[in-house]
């Protein structure tokens, strides 16, 4: 079967203005690259369309367009909340100009919720909930709906969630993305900036799931169950990169690309002892690292480690990623610096009970921690979160739920202890601007001025776009804060669905505090 995979674009700055944020990273679409190469492998014909790609076309009509030229009998989109719309509005179109198509949506928006979609969106005829090989590669062959595990599908007027199917338990049997037919990859696309000293980049996940359960993370796609590549099938994908694509730069975007401690002592042996001359960044949890593991990912080329922290107030902390202390984090940031590391933290920014004062606690730890970088999102409420029902009924806050905003990069949800998201807004700027203007940071930053040569590079190459955004921006403060609060919520945009999956799909739930 002909099959095309698509990623939408979705909104990934703020709504109705410019979309900037792919000059500043730009990654592949690991996800449909496997399913592409795991159909491949199957004896099925694949094509891939990126609609964030360095040459895809802009708009929703000329991107059909696009996906229409590879003749596909199977359409898959892989959608993430904020770009759900961005694909039913071009599963839309592809409908009403070729009705035989078959189209199918899978990712986590479509795993966290289920069965509401079908009933909501006309236009799809199935759901891949969970892994999408095992369902996918059963449509490709042709087998009958109903004898697909992890698919949602509609049998006349009524919609059926079969159940879950088991799990892909060695992910060593999964061929490498295929990242040949990204079209401009790996010149056009690139991963953070400042955060790599080789290129080209590319970007890795290897392996499936978390062992932890914090509140805002969605676990209905892979549950609790953690599966991870070998350190040999890693170092043979590395290898690959290297010799075929020329990627000496891989950023490891696994939830805790540490957890298994045999398996990175496994590859960083393999790197140390035959090295590829690649550098890599990765995550780490505080508390679950020791010295020697540190010492070692920087001999075998690691960069830059990051770590999840979230919040500097003990009771957020509790509340929202137990297990982690302020004294932990500082003592593991110490660790990544005698280690020879970079030290990146991860925060986010207006979790429920989130204050002026927790933020304004979280900005000062922040500095006192002298991180190379550190990366704030704002809080987005996922439906397959464990604190997603705390958000949604409004107990806690107030929640505007319009999928299109829910990237992280707009305050859909503010907390109690805000009385406006102008006010949330206006305190993200002022940390954020409060670090990248410290002195810790700009000292380190000059200090690795040749080492960023290449992203200053590409700064260079696209000076235009990247003036053109500054003052954008800087001159329209007002207008931008009007287009968060009164941008319109897409026409078919519902709210308050109650997921409905198959047997066996779980869903872990947090009581919030003081109930």
């Amino acid at each position: 079967m002909r099959v095309t995979l698509v990623h939408p674009a979705g909104f990934n700055f703020v709504p109705g203005q410019p979309d900037f944020s792919v000059l500043a990273n730009r990654m592949a679409p690991i996800g449909i690259l496997s399913l592409a190469a795991w159909l491949d492998k199957h004896g099925h014909e694949t094509a891939v369309h990126d609609c964030l790609g360095p040459f895809a076309p802009a708009g929703i009509a000329a991107n059909v367009d696009a996906i229409l030229a590879t003749d596909p009998e199977l359409v898959g989109f892989s959608a993430t909340t904020s770009a759900f719309m961005d694909a039913i509005d071009m599963a839309t179109s592809i409908r009403q100009r070729r009705p035989d198509i078959r189209i199918v949506l899978g990712n986590v928006h479509a795993s966290s919720i289920g069965a509401p979609l079908l009933e909501h969106f006309p236009e799809i005829d199935y759901l891949c909930i969970g892994e999408g090989e095992g369902p996918l590669l059963d449509l490709a062959d042709g087998k009958p709906p109903a004898a697909i595990d992890n698919l949602v599908w509609r049998d006349g007027p009524r919609v059926v969630a079969n159940p879950r199917r088991q799990r892909i338990l060695d992910l060593d049997e999964l061929p490498f993305p295929a990242y040949e037919k990204l079209a401009g990859f790996p010149a056009g696309y690139h991963l953070p900036l400042f955060s790599y000293a080789k290129r080209h980049g590319a970007t890795m996940i290897t392996s499936r799931g978390c062992p932890y359960t914090c509140s805002f993370c969605d676990r209905t796609v892979f549950e609790r169950l953690y599966k991870v590549n070998s350190a040999a099938y890693i170092y043979a994908h590395m290898k690959h990169l290297r010799d075929r694509f020329g990627v000496h730069h891989i950023n490891f975007y696994d939830d805790l690309f540490t957890a298994s401690r045999k398996r990175v002592d496994e590859l960083c042996c393999l790197l140390i002892e035959k090295p590829l001359g690649m550098q890599f960044n990765c995550a780490i949890r505080t508390g679950h690292t020791s010295e020697e593991m540190l010492h070692q990912l920087k001999r075998a080329g690691a960069l830059m480690v990051s770590l999840g922290i979230e919040s500097a107030d003990p009771a957020m902390m509790e509340r929202h990623k137990a297990g982690v202390t302020l004294d932990a984090v500082r003592d593991t940031v110490c660790k990544i610096h005698a280690a020879g590391l970079r030290a990146k933290g991860l925060f986010i920014f207006g979790l429920p009970g989130e204050t002026p004062q927790t933020l304004r606690a979280t900005s000062d730890f922040i500095l006192s921690l002298d991180l190379d970088e550190m990366n704030m999102t704002k809080f987005s409420p996922m439906y397959g979160a464990p604190i997603w029902d705390e958000c949604a009924d409004g107990s806690s806050g107030d929640f505007r739920e319009d999928w299109r905003l829910m990237n992280c990069l707009n305050f859909v949800y503010r907390p109690e202890g805000f009385a406006s998201r102008e006010e949330m807004d206006a305190l993200y700027n002022w940390h954020i601007r409060r670090f990248y203007d410290s002195k810790g940071y700009r000292h380190r930053f000059a200090h690795r001025v040749w080492e960023h040569r290449w992203s200053l590079w590409h700064l260079v190459r696209n000076l235009p776009r990247v003036v053109k955004a500054a003052r954008y921006f800087s001159a329209n403060r007002a207008q931008l804060e009007a287009a968060r609060r009164d941008f319109p919520a897409h026409p078919r945009q519902p709210a308050g669905l109650k997921a409905r999956l198959g047997h066996a799909a779980q869903r872990v739930v947090i009581a919030p505090r003081g109930a």
